[in-house]
This record gives structure tokens, C-alpha cells and sequence, in this order.
């Protein structure tokens, strides 16, 4: 017993229609729960990004610059609309606006909140890259305070694996690939009580700061 031509493009397209149902949902959770907006974003597949350029600097992770975002507060019926008009674009979050972002090496920025819950800080999303990358959701600015941040904390000049992302960047979304490489995740989901509102860089800084200096010695 076996299948059908039929069959198998069947079972394909039902496959394409539960993901793409699934990336709805996902959008309209990111305007509508946590109010964020969403970039439509290019993919990358054998190491050629989908926006066509043969050059391209990031493939896989940069706005497509023809479609447009998919604002804050849009809700399940809008979000769908808009995002059935981009088939195949990955989840981009635009950062600087809502939160910006702390990046750090994976294992680092485990074993940091780890600290950070126990320590009972206000914590935020944090996200994890197929690169290798994690991602802490900070209160906007924190890019443009975080040499003066690291300054004041005796950090500046410890070559630490760790920078801030701030206005005009983004970030590929969960459960959306990145740069051909896997799918984002979750590390700490979003919840309603920091979503919106994540702590400032400062409360998460030596922590994270502290884990970042104590990597190079644990390899």
C-alpha cells in the first residue's frame, strides 16, 4: 500500500495551509498580544537569500523592502490579510521601538538567567538564534546607553561578547527561519506583564555582563 501523486500533494498542500495558518496566528499574536509589529522578511536557502540579490549582505534576514510592515495592534483578520500578500516571508521584529535588544552567546545568556530568575529580576522575552545567539528583550534606548551602562559598571574595557541592538535593526521572529540556518525560539516566551513593557538594561546588565567574562575561561 502506498501513495497517490494525488495524495502526496495533498498532504503537501495541507502541510502549506496548517503553516501558513500558523504564521497568521503568529503575526496577529505579535500586534494584537504584545503589540509589536511585524516586518515581512526575506529567506535564505543554500546560502542564497530570496531577495535575488547574489550579494546579498544578509540573506535571510533583512525586510523585504517591497512589502510593507503589518502594524502594532492589527488584529487576527488584518494580520492574515496582510500577510497573505507576502507567501514564503519570514517574521521580522522591528527593534528600538517597543524593546531593544541585548545579544549575548547562547551559553552565556543561559547560564545568566538562570541567575537573573532566581534573583527574582523583571525579565522579558528572551530568544534564542539558530547562530548560536541569545536575545534579551530590553526597555528602548538601551543601545544607545550601553557603552555608558558598561562604562559605570567597570565593564568597558572587558571585551565582552556582547552588544546591543537598537533603532533601525531587526530581529527574525520565532518560529520563523533565520539566514537558511534553523528556526528561532523561544528561550522565555512573552508574556503579558513585560511584552510590552521590559525592564530596563540596567537591572539585566551585570548579570549578563559577569556570565560574558566568565565564558572565555570556562572554554
Amino acid at each position: 500500500m502506498g501513495f497517490t501523486i494525488g495524495g502526496i500533494r495533498e498532504m503537501r498542500t495541507g502541510s502549506r495551509r496548517r503553516g501558513r495558518a500558523a504564521e497568521y496566528t503568529a503575526v496577529a499574536e505579535y500586534t494584537g498580544l504584545w503589540g509589536w509589529a511585524v516586518v515581512p522578511g526575506a529567506r535564505a536557502a543554500a546560502g542564497r537569500c530570496s531577495c535575488g540579490d547574489a550579494d546579498c549582505p544578509s540573506p535571510g534576514a533583512h525586510p523585504l523592502g517591497f512589502a510593507p510592515e503589518v502594524p502594532a495592534g492589527a488584529t487576527l483578520d488584518a494580520a492574515a490579510q496582510a500577510w497573505a500578500r507576502v507567501p514564503g516571508a519570514s517574521m521580522l521584529l522591528p527593534v528600538g521601538r517597543a524593546f531593544d535588544v541585548l545579544d549575548v552567546a547562547e551559553a552565556a545568556g543561559r547560564r545568566a538567567l538562570v541567575r537573573l530568575e532566581r534573583m527574582g529580576l523583571p525579565l522579558g522575552p528572551v530568544a534564542v538564534t539558530p547562530a548560536g545567539r541569545a536575545q534579551f528583550f530590553v526597555a528602548p534606548g538601551a543601545a544607545v546607553e550601553l557603552p555608558q551602562l558598561l562604562y559605570r559598571m567597570g565593564w568597558d574595557d572587558a571585551g565582552l561578547d556582547l552588544r546591543a541592538l537598537g533603532a533601525g535593526c531587526h530581529i527574525t521572529a520565532p518560529p520563523s527561519d533565520e539566514g537558511g540556518l534553523g528556526p528561532v525560539r523561544w528561550l522565555r516566551p512573552p508574556v503579558l506583564d513585560t511584552a510590552s513593557a521590559p525592564p530596563q538594561a540596567r537591572l539585566l546588565l551585570g548579570t549578563l555582563a559577569y556570565s560574558c567574562h566568565r565564558a572565555p575561561l570556562r572554554g
